[in-house]
């Protein structure tokens, strides 16, 4: 299932979408702050609460990013590798490690705001903190892509599958990459060239009228869980 909004009654639901977007920014500010076991065991614990408050589980976070794993585990490897004696530098690899932890904890929380937030809450949000035509640029682009990577996503899923199906599981992996690499660009231009068609069609406007937002008493722990972690950060 693709990660993207789903309607629900979870406390993450309720809250306005300013106070997730700063809560985002103050995690991942910590993250990036302290990237050591201690730091990242208590960032774990709030990802985790986050995740809960949220409806959202772990697991069908982590299959959804799956395809950044390869990435993320690459990296320690490569820091670890060295070109002469002792080859192998075990205190490096575990700083890219930590690292790249860090990034996985960012993407927990990431994916609860995704899970929790419409598209065009998530604007007019970006739009009320971003005044004037920068803001509905920058507005304009979250909306086109939380709205276009699901279907992204969604297509390289069915390039994966389709390949299966016709016995490319069986070929080499550099193959395999390289069908579902040029077969998902193509289908990505011209799912953007329909999109562009689209939206003339329907007379895109730059300044739509976007949906209310209030910030309510369920806002206040979550904006003072965002200070205290900026502030963590910033120490």
């Amino acid at each position: 299932m693709t990660l993207g909004y789903r309607p629900g009654d979870s406390l993450a639901h309720r809250l306005d979408p300013r106070t997730k977007l700063a809560f985002q920014v103050a995690f991942a500010a910590a993250a990036f702050a302290h990237t050591n076991p201690r730091g990242l065991l208590a960032l774990t614990a709030v990802a985790l609460v986050t995740l809960r408050a949220s409806s959202v589980t772990a697991r069908e976070t982590l299959v959804e990013y799956r395809f950044v794993f390869p990435f993320l585990v690459a990296g320690p490897l490569i820091s670890a590798v060295t070109l002469g004696p002792p080859w192998l530098r075990l205190g490096r690899g575990f700083e890219s490690l930590l690292a790249s932890y860090r990034v996985v904890l960012v993407l927990l929380v990431s994916a609860a705001y995704l899970r929790t937030t419409p598209v065009r809450d998530s604007r007019a949000a970006v739009q009320r903190l971003v005044p004037g035509k920068a803001g509905r640029l920058l507005g304009t682009g979250v909306g086109f892509v939380f709205r276009f990577l699901p279907v992204l996503q969604a297509d390289l899923r069915r390039i994966r599958d389709a390949s299966a199906a016709r016995l490319g599981d069986q070929r080499g992996l550099v193959e395999r990459m390289r069908l579902v690499g040029v077969s998902g660009l193509a289908r990505a231009l011209s799912r953007a060239d329909r999109f562009a068609l689209a939206l003339r069609a329907r007379c895109f406007a730059w300044n739509p009228t976007l949906p209310p937002l209030s910030f309510s008493r369920a806002d206040l722990p979550v904006a003072v869980a965002s200070l205290a972690l900026l502030a963590w950060a910033l120490v």
